[in-house]
C-alpha cells in the first residue's frame, strides 16, 4: 500500500533534538536521584537533573514516565505498543480508502449491467 503514496508527498518525521545517550543518561540520573533521596519528589529530580544537563524538565519527565510504563512500572499504552496501534490504524484507513474506491466501481459496473436501475 505505500506505493499509493508518491515520493515527493510523503512527511519526513521531525528530527530529534536531543541524542539517544543523552536521553539515556539524563533519565538513569533522575532514577539514582530518586534512590538516593526517597523523598525527591519526580517534579524535584527532573528539575535538577535537567537543569544539569540541558534537558528541559517537561521533557525529561516525560521520558522517565514513557520509560517506566516500558518497564511495566505504571499502567499505560508501552511504546511499542503505541508504534503497533499506529501502524494498524494507518493500514485501517488505506483499507478504507480502498474499500470506498472497489464500492463505487462496483456500483458503476452494476449500472451499466442492469437495465432496470436509473444510470
Amino acid at each position: 500500500m505505500e506505493g499509493l503514496i508518491p515520493e515527493r508527498m510523503r512527511i519526513m518525521p521531525a528530527p530529534r533534538k536531543y541524542p539517544r545517550e543523552l536521553r539515556d543518561r539524563a533519565m538513569r540520573l533522575v532514577h539514582e536521584a530518586r534512590e538516593e533521596d526517597p523523598e525527591l519528589s519526580m517534579h524535584q529530580a527532573v528539575q535538577r537533573v535537567g537543569s544539569r544537563v540541558g534537558v528541559n524538565a517537561d521533557t525529561l519527565r516525560g521520558w522517565c514516565k514513557q520509560a517506566d510504563i516500558d518497564a511495566g512500572k505504571r499502567p499505560g499504552t508501552t511504546s511499542g505498543d503505541a508504534q503497533k496501534i499506529k501502524q494498524l490504524e494507518a493500514e485501517v484507513r488505506e483499507l478504507k480508502r480502498a474499500n470506498e474506491i472497489l464500492l463505487a466501481a462496483s456500483s458503476f459496473f452494476a449500472r451499466e449491467f442492469d437495465p432496470r436501475l436509473p444510470w
